[in-house]
């Protein structure tokens, strides 16, 4: 085996998403630079130690409030998406995310100044392509895939 040197390893910023489920229907939303994504996101340099669900939880209040409530399942999609940054000049950034299952309980959600639009999507019905793009429209594919075999 051939030693690799560290300019071969790649860089990853580490994320966690949630498939937000009410209804027979999945939650997405836009954000303000025109990109539709799923709630969630990084994680900060300092919650190394912190567990992945109490991050879920701090990305659910910054993006939908702190007036519902829901109910954070398992792991069931692993993406990898690359992105241009708008806050780092344009430079490209690559993303693993973990994707959870959750259900939506009750309350309701309030888009941070971050999103200007959102929807339920019909997870039995919905078409991804157009909505989103690279390793977010794989990851929801294969999501839409696994929940539509049940």
């Amino acid at each position: 085996m051939v030693p690799r040197t560290r300019s071969e390893r790649d860089l990853y910023y580490v994320a966690v998403k949630a498939f937000l489920e009410k209804n027979g229907k999945f939650f997405i939303f836009k954000d303000k630079y025109g990109d539709w994504d799923l709630p969630g996101g990084r994680i900060q340099k300092h919650e190394f130690d912190v567990p992945l669900e109490k991050v879920m939880e701090r990305k659910m209040r910054e993006e939908l409030g702190s007036s519902f409530r829901y109910k954070l399942g398992e792991p069931i999609v692993f993406m990898r998406h690359e992105r241009r940054e708008n806050d780092l000049k344009g430079s490209k950034v690559r993303i693993f995310s973990v994707g959870y299952r959750a259900n939506f309980i009750s309350g309701s959600i309030e888009l941070s100044d971050m999103h200007t639009q959102s929807m339920w999507a019909p997870i039995g019905s919905f078409n991804p392509n157009g909505y989103f793009e690279g390793g977010w429209l794989k990851g929801v594919k294969e999501y839409l895939k696994l929940r539509r075999r049940k």
